[in-house]
């Protein structure tokens, strides 16, 4: 049981010296005092699981254990002796390094005592007696030596620290001095018996890995050493939270067993009592929220040399902005709000108006009368200044603030403490008031620079929040007005065939064919503008495409096309072409460009319209010998919305029409000479199933 017990508290330091040689060499920065720590770390390491390994299997020998001891002892005299410098002090600076005269006795000694060890090995055994304890034969004088020298060094250390400077190192010299001032009482007892204590002996593991964690805090509180250790805020929130938790435990079992010792017949009874409404107390303790902020500000103000953890505090930050169940501007309040664990706040943004009005809050409702206007004093005052206030600070020295005035409701609301700007590209854009947070904090330049970079980080994103909130209605209005220039551009249609019908009524109103294309006009008409009144009503109505013959499509067209002039002249050069297509928007994209070489040439020129098959597409060739196009306009912009060469006209058929053909598979191509003419080809997938009667 012995051995067990033995074997228990040398691997618990050995994990944990390996622990702490780990985290240093991950995080080593170059510097020799990181080098040399994680070294003296790693000797620790490896000693210590040696003497649990010989207690528990019988290996490795005395001799490999006495060896490691001294490298140990030399390691942590070494790390020592370089932070104090081991060398003599320079007048001159170009004279050459002299090693101290103490560090070459110290070098010398240590040296002595491995000779010893190595070559005396024989003399060096450990003998486990029938009573359970350990014997050195001889050992233990170079075990007290070397103790004393490692007190002395910690000693000399710390005195020859600055004060201002002993806050980083003390945990260290708390540590090292302890494990050497355990060996020392360890070895002058054995001395003394001449045999080691084996209860000493056992609790001398549990001591080195109590140490670990005081060397730990110091590597990361002496930025000198450079050796770049973080230690993790939550593991040691949580850790001093168990700790307490613990030793809480531990008090309150002992007054419950006092309690019960002393408490005669209702000693038990006083004892449960008690122990429940302890337990019951500490549940209270560790799910208060103002208990962890405490402990949170007490841990950053105590064990580290910044109030906080940058790159935690900016992850939860920007987590926060980005994610969560609640509104933007609520989630901005609680991500500053919780840099200072404060429970609620509220937020004042910048209207259309230039006045300041609560938009949102968080475990709070701001005021509704709380305006603040442009150009008031507390304004100008946030947006030239950029300070975060304190209004307890304001309240006791308003001095500081100079030419603040603040508005009359702010320090009205309950508990309000913080005002943090929300400032970007030195405009104020609003500002967030915040309640006094859960435990006491310093407001020092920490603190504030820390509000200010996030108010304008939170600013940023609320920023881009109302842009893009912008955006997606200006897009609403954009399709709006796209959708009603498509409407105008079909009505404009429609009034100019039923205005060239009423031109031409007074000529031809006397003969039978005009009357009859007349009325099938008003009939085709007044179908268009059903169908464009049902699109609206019902919105974007899925199309109903259906199989057709072209060149029956095409005959309609231009039969109702026959009114103008020129008058556009047919050729079918193959007939039976079957598509597949919404039969009126198809229509009404092959009526637009005969439309078009209508519009764009003169009465004495010449229309034609072909049908013809090339591969296996049919091609409606559109042929004008109007005033033709530019290239440049082609390229640039004839296939573009809201461009025209027409005085009255809103440039989007083509665009639809070239939109429509490539839905269909098609496409369409344009060839056009100034003053000689244009020529459009529409090619369209031929439909190869039969069409059934």
């Amino acid at each position: 049981m012995v051995t067990l017990f033995v074997a228990a508290s040398y691997i618990s330091a050995a994990i944990a010296y390996f622990f702490l040689f780990f985290l240093l060499l991950t995080s080593w920065r170059g510097r020799l005092y990181g080098l040399l720590l994680a070294i003296a770390c790693l000797l620790s390491a490896f000693w210590a699981a040696a003497i649990a390994s010989q207690s528990h299997w019988g290996y490795p020998s005395v001799f490999v254990i006495e060896i490691l001891e001294i490298l140990r002892n030399g390691g942590w005299s070494v790390f020592l002796i370089t932070l104090l410098g081991p060398f003599q002090h320079r007048d001159n600076p170009s004279a050459p390094y002299r090693m101290r005269r103490s560090v070459l006795i110290i070098g010398l000694v240590y040296l002595v005592f491995l000779s010893i060890a190595i070559f005396y090995s024989d003399q060096l055994k450990l003998e486990f007696a029938t009573s359970g304890r350990f014997a050195f034969s001889s050992g233990f004088f170079s075990s007290v030596i070397m103790a004393l020298i490692g007190m002395i060094l910690v000693e000399q250390y710390y005195r020859n620290t600055s004060r201002e400077q002993r806050w980083g190192i003390k945990f260290i010299c708390l540590g090292i001095g302890g494990l050497f001032v355990y060996d020392f009482y360890l070895y002058s007892d054995a001395l003394l018996f001449k045999k080691i204590n084996m209860d000493i002996w056992i609790a001398r593991g549990w001591v080195n890995t109590l140490i670990v964690p005081l060397i730990a805090l110091s590597a990361a509180r002496n930025p000198k050493w450079s050796v770049g250790i973080a230690l993790s805020r939550h593991i040691l929130f949580y850790s001093s939270a168990l700790f307490g938790a613990a030793i809480y435990l531990l008090v309150m079992a002992a007054v419950g067993y006092y309690l019960r010792l002393f408490g005669g017949t209702w000693g038990t009874v006083l004892q449960l009592t008690f122990l429940f409404g302890a337990v019951v107390l500490l549940i209270i303790l560790l799910f208060s929220g103002t208990t962890r902020s405490w402990l949170k500000v007490f841990i950053s103000k105590h064990f580290y040399s910044y109030n906080y953890d940058y790159r935690e505090e900016w992850l939860r930050f920007t987590r926060t902005l980005s994610e969560g169940e609640l509104e933007l501007r609520s989630r901005a309040i609680k991500a500053l709000a919780q840099l200072v664990e404060s429970p609620a706040g509220g937020l004042w943004f910048k209207q259309e108006n230039g006045n300041y009005s609560p938009t949102a809050g968080w475990n709070i409702t701001p005021p509704n009368n709380a305006v603040v206007a442009k150009g008031s004093e507390f304004c100008l005052f946030l947006e030239e200044k950029a300070w975060v206030i304190d209004l307890q600070e304001y309240a006791s020295e308003p001095v500081k603030y100079s030419t603040l005035i603040l508005p009359p409701w702010l320090p009205a609301i309950p508990k309000a403490q913080l005002v943090v700007p929300l400032i970007l590209h030195h405009e104020l854009l609003g500002f967030v008031v915040l309640i006094e947070p859960r435990s006491a904090i310093n407001l020092n330049w920490e603190v504030r620079d820390l509000l200010k970079v996030a108010g304008t980080q939170a600013a940023s994103y609320l920023v881009q929040d109302e842009t893009a909130s912008a955006l997606s209605i200006a897009r609403q209005f954009e399709s709006f007005s796209r959708m009603s220039t498509f409407v105008v551009h079909d009505i404009k249609n429609l009034i100019f065939q039923l205005s060239l019908m009423l031109s031409n009524a007074e000529k031809h109103k006397d003969k039978p064919e005009f009357q009859k294309d007349m009325i099938e006009t008003v009939a085709l008409s007044i179908n268009k503008m059903k169908r464009l009144l049902e699109k609206l009503s019902s919105g974007n109505q899925a199309e109903k495409p259906e199989v057709f013959y072209l060149d029956k499509l095409l005959w309609q067209i231009v039969e109702r096309k026959n009114i103008n002039e020129p008058k556009p002249v047919l050729e079918v050069f193959d007939p039976g072409l079957i598509v597949k297509a919404d039969y009126s928007r198809l229509e009404r994209v092959i009526g637009h460009l005969i439309q078009n070489a209508i519009e764009a040439t003169p009465k004495g020129g010449q229309i034609w319209v072909r049908l013809l098959k090339k591969d296996h597409s049919a091609v409606i060739e559109i042929e004008d010998t109007g005033h033709g196009m530019s290239e440049q306009f082609i390229q640039e912009k004839l296939f573009k919305p809201f461009e025209s060469t027409k005085t009255a006209g809103m440039g989007i058929g083509v665009f639809e029409s070239k939109e429509y053909i490539n839905e269909l598979g098609g496409q369409l191509a344009v060839d056009s000479q100034v003053s000689v003419g244009t020529t459009f080809a529409i090619s369209l997938p031929i439909y190869q199933k039969s069409l059934r009667n």
